[in-house]
């Protein structure tokens, strides 16, 4: 049996931004989710990766990039700097958060150290600029259907190790995918899930992301998150 997993509903930093905050019982680490275009921390496919990491022992945030007036203006949902900012944010806040010390995830004194990021789509593009920017806060970086091609220039700066994961049916996302290995400088794998489409709506296809992505963040530090 699956041990409780806790929920905290929580704004995140000085805009207030709304999120959700998973935790099981003595967690392992903590994965910062990163939407991409059009979505929010509402988001089913997110929701469902949060839900296997929880039953791998870590705990997740989920949290909306953007304000409804923001969401509101196309153009901000592609706009990646903005985007790595709250991202950014949400690791400032997450170091100094009170709710979350209070937390069961959070007792006996754990404070919130280096964090893996998982992004998908345009989110992935903000996930690797936000861990070019920010090396010493991003233990481990995985990018679900992502464009992370939009932050071009940072890809040689991330440091954390970044598994990039891809649809094989989705063929212009996999070719944007493997330009995007080749810049990056870190350790790095590029995995395809055979037939799968950019949304990842084939039978088993998200629960193979997902538990690729709970191996690639178990193996890459997250036993050393919260301490």
């Amino acid at each position: 049996m699956d041990s409780p997993v806790g929920i905290l509903e929580v704004k995140v930093g000085s805009l207030g931004l709304p999120g959700e905050f998973s935790y099981p019982p003595q967690p392992a680490g903590l994965v910062v989710f990163a939407h991409g275009s059009g979505s929010s921390r509402t988001s089913p496919r997110n929701r469902f990766v949060a839900r296997v990491l929880n039953q791998h022992g870590m705990a997740t945030l989920l949290f909306d990039l953007l304000t409804d007036e923001e969401a509101a203006e196309r153009r901000n949902v592609f706009d990646i700097e903005l985007l790595a900012q709250r991202v950014i944010a949400a690791l400032e806040w997450l170091r100094e958060s009170t709710s979350l010390r209070d937390a069961q995830a959070l007792r006996q004194g754990n404070r919130t150290q280096r964090v893996g990021l998982f992004g998908a789509s345009t989110g992935a593009a903000a996930a690797l600029r936000a861990a070019a920017e920010r090396p010493g806060r991003v233990s481990a970086v995985v990018s679900r259907g992502g464009r992370g091609d939009l932050a071009a220039p940072c890809l040689p700066q991330v440091q954390a190790p970044t598994l990039l994961l891809v649809g094989g049916a989705d063929s212009e996302v996999l070719q944007l995918n493997r330009q995007v290995l080749r810049e990056l400088r870190c350790e790095k794998r590029l995995e395809i899930v055979p037939g799968a489409t950019h949304l990842f709506d084939e039978p088993g296809a998200l629960d193979t992301v997902a538990h690729m992505a709970g191996d690639w963040f178990a193996r890459h530090g997250t036993e050393r998150i919260l301490h």
